[in-house]
């Protein structure tokens, strides 16, 4: 479970502050695939795989397909770049797979700009768009 902890009472309130602020600013990414004609039944059976392999994530907060007709899309969640960079290399050959029979056709990646700054290199080739977390969201 990744809600906020209850404030204990032996916690400061400036501890509590930060813990909460790490977990509204995680970052997340965003993909949106267009599976090629006939190859949505084979790119389904292949999404398991996504699954199994990132739930031994420590990093990985979230995780999740969800479809209309031939697009898909993927909603993920890491604690920061370094599990997201994580991801990458441990489902990297799945991706090359998926990728013979679906194009992206966006990708996003949001969270605080100092964790965006470590994925814009590595993330180049992909051509993501970056989103900057703003101060003063919430989280419930």
């Amino acid at each position: 479970n990744h809600e906020p902890k209850k404030l204990n009472s032996r916690e400061p309130k400036a501890t509590f502050r930060k813990y909460l602020y790490m977990n509204l600013s995680r970052g997340t990414g965003f993909i949106e695939l267009y599976i090629k004609p006939g190859q949505l039944a084979a790119f389904k059976a292949g999404m398991a795989g996504f699954v199994e392999r990132t739930k031994s994530e420590k990093g990985c907060v979230h995780y999740a397909f969800s479809s209309d007709g031939d697009t898909v899309h993927c909603r993920e969640g890491y604690d920061d770049a370094a599990a997201m960079l994580a991801h990458l290399d441990n489902v990297g050959a799945l991706l090359g797979e998926a990728l013979k029979i679906a194009d992206i056709t966006r990708l996003e990646v949001h969270g605080p700009a100092a964790e965006i700054d470590k994925l814009r290199g590595p993330l180049a080739g992909l051509k993501p768009q970056f989103f900057l977390l703003e101060p003063g969201g919430i989280r419930r």
